[in-house]
């Protein structure tokens, strides 16, 4: 109808409102020279890795409020160091490295969720400390070459605690999500020292998606129906923390607002119609 306004998508009121995207750093595990795991029929980790991960990607660009940058788009090698450092400078605020497990028996099963261990935690905040090129750097917010030893060691412990928590709550929410997708390798989230989750100041998880290993498991992780359904399951897990637990300045903070107000609405209503 002429001089009807248009309809406003939910981008454009994020946009208007100056709102900014979580970016969620997908890292497609192996590549290049890498391929990872080999299944019983001969699949590589590092192209069912990809397909996932671009898959998730797919899925997050979808999604109002939700902005993905993949480490890798095709088939090469990246240092584990170099995945968490290209999250960290783009801003992400959860990186999800995408995985397939593998193990000597052929009947191992299930999909798993890892978080950095307190002991790799440890010893990569004091790496981080004596490296005048990550003093250098923002961690937390905070930039850490001014600081003396003992006022930047603090800040950075306070930094990667938080970040920390923020990782365990992320992963039990994928968790979740997988374990309404079928039968996962253990029931609580895993701690291991994996390089790539080493980042001080980004929420991080490692998600083993199934055993390649396993021809079952390898059959489905090579159909496309099923790498869009754990993406899909990692996606309401991220999602269902987001929604709980919303950064300043995004969309999910602006719709915790309002549903703030609306409850508060309602209670002072007096429910009257």
């Amino acid at each position: 109808m002429a001089g009807q306004a248009p309809v406003k998508t939910v981008e454009d009121i994020a946009r208007r409102a100056g709102l900014r995207p979580l970016v969620i750093a997908i890292d497609a595990g192996h590549g290049g020279q890498d391929p990872g795991a080999r299944g019983a029929n001969g699949s590589r980790e590092k192209d069912i890795t990809l397909k996932v991960a671009r898959e998730l990607a797919r899925q997050v660009n979808a999604t109002p409020g939700l902005k993905a940058y993949l480490t890798r788009d095709s088939d090469f090698f990246i240092p584990l160091a170099r995945r968490y450092q290209l999250a960290r400078q783009h801003k992400a605020d959860l990186f999800v490295s995408i995985h397939a497990d593998a193990f000597s028996s052929p009947t191992a099963r299930g999909s798993s969720v890892f978080v950095l261990s307190q002991r790799g935690a440890s010893s990569q905040a004091a790496r981080w400390l004596a490296d005048q090129e990550n003093a250098a750097d923002l961690v937390g917010g905070v930039r850490l070459q001014d600081k003396g030893d003992t006022l930047a060691s603090v800040l950075l412990d306070l930094s990667q605690s938080a970040t920390m928590k923020a990782s365990e709550d992320m992963a039990g929410q994928v968790l979740a999500g997988l374990k309404r997708l079928g039968k996962t390798h253990k029931n609580d989230v895993e701690r291991a020292n994996f390089v790539v989750l080493r980042s001080p100041d980004v929420p991080s998880m490692l998600v083993e998606t199934a055993f390649i290993s396993n021809p079952d498991e390898e059959a489905r992780l090579n159909d496309p129906a099923h790498q869009a359904q754990l993406a899909r399951a990692i996606l309401d897990g991220v999602t269902g923390y987001f929604s709980r637990q919303p950064p300043p300045g995004t969309l999910y903070a602006m719709q915790a607002e309002a549903r703030r107000a609306g409850s508060a609405g309602a209670t002072y209503g007096g429910g009257q119609p």
